[in-house]
């Protein structure tokens, strides 16, 4: 509200004979407790007014009343100038603005963005964790989407190393030919599986080792299955055929699953990165590093950094046989991307245990002279938690995400038939309506909380029709569109009404905000900001809803003004809601 805070300088100028810059002002919304809706702080002011800050409140607000046509009365609550804004203000707000088809549609900035996530391995289906971090990466790309970004997601497939090798090795001696097919399951469960039997195995021969006398770490290093696991790596590494092709099988297996859930989960993906193309990447910014003396090299030919100075400690960026670690890979990568890319910002969703790697790999490609080096940033968040007791994953340890959906479907089915709220809907659609409520309250209830909370998410509990839910949210987007189908008309694209009540002017105050919210939720890449606006103007929405007749309103100007502000409440809804990557029904 650029307009009240130039007022304001002028203001104080001639009544205080005192230049100040727009930057001195203090502008707040109103506390709901008071009448108004955007606030002056005036303590800051008195210093030059010479009077209380109460006296100076009161005088600016009489000047705003006299000189902004916008201003119809204000009131001076200790050192805060509340100011209450004209019905022809809101509503000329309304017209031009939120009734609009690009309203909340930001223009191009320029900027460019990559936003990594998911990030999966080869040997296991998606579990809870992995949903946490899809639902976070995809929203935070919509946002900045929204926000005028370029946005590159990209995902960095896990696809090699000793962990898929243990997959495939107990496949080749326990799987006797088994297929996804033959089984009847989806392929990353498949490959899961024999990931598992091959720690049981692994363990069994831990035990038998040490039952001879070796050590439980001699025992691990010794162990057949571990050894063969290891041939069979340095196998694919050097190109072995059938192990390459044994690979490529099983891999595939896996990536139909996952596919099958990113679907359920409807997230996507613009750019896939392989591990298995990437792991050799990096040596080259070693030796770059060597050269302009960033990195060093010890006696045994490995090779450091150190980051003492900066309160880290020394890295090893590359073993003393030649081999990468993590972070020569991850130099390597970072440089591939920028050059495929040339992006601003590069973002890298993942968990909060990857904090320290993050800091270290940021400051090493800084410390290298890498000119976008300053545009990494690594959004952390917190584990999610169950309930005790809750949806035991097959081996007991994870919850898989396809078993997470599948529970969400069928909580969001008992729920929605106890309701009633499926009357006269055929059964593809009532499947189709359990998926949209079942993933809006698991991802609602996900991306409600700010990304560095670790949180405990209980499906029962996301699941309320009259709480902070998803399925709140998309209940009332649902009985907004059942008000404007059943008034079966042309409402027009301009209202003609001259005059708001608190509920409508409220309604109209939060759905203007959407821009802003989209704003902040992209420069702090935080979706529970979009989430919790969109909960306020539900329930802002819900308040009008009980308080105003819509369709048997007093006369017909009135009736198509309340149709109107309720087709671009369902808007911002959907808008909204999309963003987080949740639909909403038209009907339920």
């Amino acid at each position: 509200m650029d307009f009240i805070t130039q007022a304001a300088v002028k203001a104080v100028k001639e009544l205080f004979d005192t230049d100040i810059t727009p930057a001195d002002i203090n502008l707040q919304e109103t506390r709901k407790e008071f009448e108004g809706q955007v606030t002056i702080v005036t303590f800051p002011f008195t210093r030059f007014s010479k009077k209380s800050p109460e006296q100076t409140g009161q005088v600016i607000g009489e000047y705003l009343e006299q000189n902004l046509a916008e201003v119809s009365s204000f009131n001076v609550i200790k050192g805060f100038l509340n100011i209450s804004l004209s019905s022809t203000y809101w509503l000329e707000a309304f017209n031009t603005q939120i009734l609009k088809d690009d309203f909340a549609v930001a223009k191009p900035n320029g900027q460019k963005v990559m936003v990594e996530y998911s990030s999966p391995n080869t040997n296991k289906p998606l579990h809870l964790g992995h949903v946490r971090n899809n639902l976070l990466g995809f929203s935070v790309a919509e946002i900045l989407k929204a926000d005028g970004y370029e946005v590159i997601k990209a995902n960095l497939v896990n696809d090699r190393g000793i962990h898929i090798c243990k997959s495939m090795l107990a496949w080749q001696k326990f799987g006797d030919g088994e297929t996804p097919e033959s089984a009847g399951i989806k392929g990353d469960h498949l490959v899961g599986k024999y990931y598992v039997i091959f720690d049981k195995e692994y363990k069994k021969q831990i035990e038998q080792l040490t039952e001879t006398g070796q050590t439980e770490d001699e025992a691990k290093k010794n162990a057949p299955l571990i050894k063969e696991a290891q041939q069979m790596l340095q196998q694919w590494e050097a190109g072995n055929e059938e192990v390459i092709n044994l690979w490529k099988t099983m891999n595939g297996w896996v990536y139909a699953g996952f596919d099958a859930t990113y679907n359920s989960l409807g997230v996507d993906f613009d750019k896939y990165y392989y591990e298995s193309d990437t792991y050799l990447l990096g040596k080259d910014i070693v030796d770059e590093g060597l050269a302009s003396g960033v990195f060093f090299r010890k006696p045994d030919g490995s090779v450091w950094i150190d980051l003492t100075a900066d309160g880290l400690d020394e890295k090893l960026v590359l073993r003393a046989d030649g081999t990468s670690v993590y972070i020569t890979q991850d130099m390597g990568t970072a440089q591939l991307k920028y050059d495929d890319f040339g992006m601003d910002q590069s973002i890298y969703v993942v968990g909060n245990e990857q904090d320290y790697h993050f800091k270290v790999l940021f400051l090493i490609l800084d410390k290298l002279g890498k000119s976008w080096a300053k545009g990494l940033y690594h959004l952390s968040y917190g584990m999610v938690d169950l309930p005790s007791g809750k949806m035991k994953s097959r081996e007991g340890t994870v919850v898989d995400a396809d078993d997470l959906i599948a529970e969400m479907n069928m909580t969001a089915k008992t729920t929605t038939e106890a309701l009633g709220k499926t009357d006269g809907f055929s059964d593809a659609d009532k499947i189709a309506l359990y998926h949209m409520i079942g993933m809006g309250a698991l991802k609602y209830f996900l991306l409600k909380v700010e990304p560095k909370k670790r949180l405990l998410f209980d499906p029962n509990e996301s699941i309320d029709f009259q709480g902070h839910t998803g399925p709140f949210i998309q209940y009332t987007h649902a009985r907004i569109r059942s008000v404007l189908t059943r008034a079966g008309l042309d409402f027009g694209s301009k209202t003609d009404t001259t005059d708001l009540d608190p509920f409508e002017r409220d309604l109209i105050l939060i759905l203007s905000k959407l821009p802003e919210n989209i704003s902040m939720a992209a420069r702090d890449h935080n979706p529970a900001i979009i989430a919790n606006y969109v909960y306020e103007v539900a329930k802002a929405y819900n308040k009008f809803y009980h308080e105003k007749s819509i369709l048997q309103a007093e006369d017909e100007t009135q009736k198509k003004f309340r149709l109107q502000l309720s087709s671009a409440t369902a808007n911002v809804l959907k808008k909204g809601m999309c963003l987080l990557g949740i639909d909403v029904p038209e009907r339920m």
